[in-house]
């Protein structure tokens, strides 16, 4: 799991990217939730440290450059901005972890991925209309903040 509290390397010449987490800020949740921390804490070992590879290997191309097939996507349409580490779990169960890009942003350590959430399905099916509007809702509460609200 990328280190919470520091940081992976990183700078805007095309070195490896930070990883961090979109933390809600108080204002918006008293608890101030790191849903995208608590998504990966909540998954199977083996899928946490497979997501994580990939999330590490995405920041380390960095992202512009990383051709991860469909263990990363950029999303379409509604969910345009969000990109997305794919893993398959026990019983084919499918762990999607919503992620925003930024170069540049106040309040981050550089060029950043930036884990909002995390979402689980069965193989086969769709998430609702309503996940996706959470991630989006998510999204743009982390959009809204200047500086941005990252786990510190």
């Amino acid at each position: 799991m990328p280190k919470r509290r520091e940081p992976d390397k990183r700078d805007a010449l095309g070195h490896p990217w930070s990883i961090v987490f979109f933390q809600r800020h108080r204002q918006d949740d008293p608890t101030e939730a790191v849903p995208g921390a608590d998504f990966l804490e909540a998954c199977p070992a083996g899928v946490r440290a497979n997501l994580v590879a990939i999330l590490k290997a995405v920041a380390e191309a960095p992202p512009p450059r990383f051709a991860g097939g469909l263990q990363w996507q950029a999303m379409h349409g509604d969910m345009a901005g969000f990109y997305e580490a794919r893993a398959m779990g026990p019983g084919k169960r499918l762990y999607r972890v919503f992620c925003i890009l930024e170069r540049e942003a106040p309040g981050l350590p550089g060029p950043s991925l930036v884990i909002i959430v995390g979402l689980d399905k069965p193989n086969e099916t769709a998430f609702s209309k309503a996940d996706y509007r959470r991630v989006r809702e998510l999204g743009d509460e982390y959009r809204a903040r200047s500086p941005r609200s990252i786990e510190r």
